[in-house]
């Protein structure tokens, strides 16, 4: 189960430690033409028709919001600035800058501007007008907030690694969701356009899984937190009741209807599974054995299959 907390506003994370870029929009973009090169010259194929407009510059400063009425961000921003001239197709990357509040010397015409902070990016387009006393100053909304998600197993802070998350989008119209992060940890904060977002976490390497729909505001905190239920489980293989573990031994852990949950090999493999009933399966030496076995929430279990 996940529980939303209060939102909390996002002046203290807009100071946080950096997180990774997903750009988004443009991020495939082609072999990419660096600064110098435009204000020298356009590609190789429209060099004269553009010669009077690359002539000509301008001085554009750059700064971001989380939303409307907030502060500027002030670090932790990372700036995409693609050539886009009328009729071209793709857009060619011309420079790139981790500053809060950049300055690009840009020729007269039309660019894309990409404007991320970590998750959270907004992509547009603008027009450079000409030479001017005082640098073009373009904004960027980006609409974003934080999401901190935090884990507990039997009301307890989950150790340390013993979970990750993943953070889908919203179903769109064909019912699909789009990745949005993978393999994240707890108690971060991840930066997020504002929206509703999915999150699939697990503890363990099998089924000790939670999923719940969560919304993050622009310029606040969101806080969820995730309840798991699960038992611990450590499987071995004896000749005789209470004897040596056999070595090399493959197991596998399935649902009572068949569905494979877990496959491992060795003498004493231990997992973490979700409480309910299961079919477990040892083979060894050519032979194969199984039990049915049952696991509470909360319990840590030793289950021995004796060969027979």
């Amino acid at each position: 189960m996940i529980i939303r907390a209060a939102h909390k506003t996002l002046g203290e994370i807009a100071c946080s430690a950096a997180l990774a870029v997903l750009v988004g929009t443009f991020a495939e973009v082609a072999h990419a033409q660096s600064a110098a090169d435009w204000l020298t010259g356009g590609p190789a194929d429209s060099k004269k028709s553009d010669e009077k407009a690359v002539a000509e510059t301008a001085q554009v400063h750059m700064v971001a919001r989380l939303t409307a009425d907030g502060e500027e961000i002030e670090e932790n921003l990372v700036w995409r600035v693609f050539w886009h001239p009328p009729g071209a197709g793709r857009p060619s990357l011309i420079a790139t800058k981790q500053d809060a509040k950049p300055t690009f010397k840009l020729g007269v015409g039309d660019y894309v501007v990409n404007a991320a902070l970590g998750r959270a990016n907004l992509t547009r387009r603008i027009s450079v007008k000409g030479e001017a006393a005082e640098p073009a100053v373009e904004e960027f909304v980006l609409n974003a907030g934080g999401l901190r998600v935090k884990a507990l197993v039997s009301g307890l802070e989950a150790p340390s690694n013993s979970v990750s998350y993943a953070i889908h989008s919203d179903r769109d119209q064909t019912d699909s969701r789009r990745l949005v992060i993978s393999a994240a940890r707890p108690n971060l904060v991840i930066r997020l356009n504002a929206g509703i977002y999915h999150i699939v976490s697990t503890y363990g390497d099998c089924n000790a899984v939670v999923q719940s729909d969560v919304t993050v505001e622009a310029g606040k905190l969101t806080e969820a937190t995730v309840t798991h239920s699960a038992a611990k489980a450590t499987f071995k293989l004896v000749h005789r009741a209470g004897g040596e573990a056999l070595p090399d031994t493959q197991w596998s852990i399935q649902t009572v209807q068949g569905e494979e949950i877990k496959e491992s090999v060795g003498a004493l493999p231990t997992h973490i599974l979700a409480p309910g009933s299961y079919t477990v399966v040892a083979k060894s030496q050519g032979r194969e054995f199984q039990r049915d076995i049952t696991l509470a929430n909360g319990e840590t279990a030793q289950v021995e299959l004796v060969m027979k």
